[in-house]
């Protein structure tokens, strides 16, 4: 029910604790701004995974009294908090960094290390940003990737995803950061580079912010989905017509369907109530996302 998968987020969660004691190290050692930057954007995508993760276990809490629909937007909430968290500290905190440093510039030491430092954390985030891809990949079929990301109901892979984008364009700049500010003898770049990581982040924050508050509030099922709910209603002998086919995910994998339908006049309440359970039934199965469903008759004051 809670989507996503939790290996994926493990393995981010793994790397992301390892990327940061590293560049932390790193960055004490050579004194190097944009490296600090990069060790506190880890950490906060540490506590990210670690909120997605809680997230995913609430969202497959059973109903109850309190509930009756389920925890599944706990999941869209938690994501909603983690896209705060990228951006008031992930990308303010790189932005305020890199602004004290071209203010206060400090040349860099040891640059080996911080080269070095720069390439396993390439390695693990290119790890598991294959691993989210391909999660990734496996929901959005024939769509674009920017398709995807504006459909996908799957807040914690896009998380993840985003979150990965964002962490391999921080190593791209901060390594050449350092390398310009060795090449110039000027720490200005390396100050820049910082500015520029917070920048990026900012921009997939929002974007995060958008896509996590849209499904906070209630989305619904994909239009290919409506359409063909639509079509088996209508398949139905003694419906006349669909008047509404009205969805709502509950989280990734979990969505509540109402159909407004017209039926024959002709019919009986016996025959009107099997062909509700037969929809209810039919559809339920064509569609095993569809939590709950539930079918009414139109309005009789609608033009037919």
């Amino acid at each position: 029910m809670a989507g996503g998968s939790p290996r994926t987020i493990v393995i981010a969660l793994v790397a992301n604790l390892g990327i940061a004691v590293a560049k932390f190290g790193a960055a004490a050692v050579t004194g190097s701004s944009a490296m600090l930057t990069e060790g506190v954007h880890s950490l906060v995508d540490s506590t990210n995974q670690v909120m997605l993760l809680h997230g995913r276990k609430q969202a497959q809490k059973p109903a109850d009294a309190l509930h009756p629909f389920g925890y599944g937007r706990e999941l869209y909430f938690w994501s909603f908090i983690v896209a705060i968290l990228v951006f008031a500290l992930g990308a303010g905190v790189s932005v305020y960094e890199g602004v004290q440093h071209i203010r206060h510039p400090e040349p860099a030491v040891s640059p080996l290390i911080a080269f070095i430092v720069l390439g396993v954390s390439g390695a693990l985030e290119g790890w598991s940003t294959l691993e989210a891809k391909k999660d990734f990949d496996r929901a959005r079929g024939k769509r674009t990737i920017w398709q995807e990301v504006r459909h996908s109901k799957d807040a914690p892979t896009l998380v993840v995803l985003l979150e990965n984008t964002g962490a391999m364009f921080g190593l791209l700049f901060a390594g050449m950061g350092l390398a310009l500010s060795l090449i110039t003898g000027n720490p200005f770049w390396d100050g820049l580079a910082s500015v520029l990581i917070g920048l990026v982040l900012g921009a997939l924050a929002i974007l995060l912010l958008y896509e996590a508050k849209s499904l906070l509030i209630g989305e619904a099922a994909d239009e290919e989905v409506v359409e063909a709910i639509r079509a088996a209603a209508l398949s139905h002998d003694g419906i006349e017509r669909v008047d509404e086919v009205l969805t709502l995910h509950s989280s990734p994998e979990m969505v509540t369907c109402i159909i407004s339908a017209d039926f024959d006049d002709a019919l009986s309440a016996r025959d009107v109530e099997r062909i509700v359970f037969s929809i209810e039934k039919n559809v339920s199965a064509a569609f095993p996302m569809i939590a709950r469903i539930y079918v009414r008759p139109s309005d009789p004051n609608d033009a037919k």
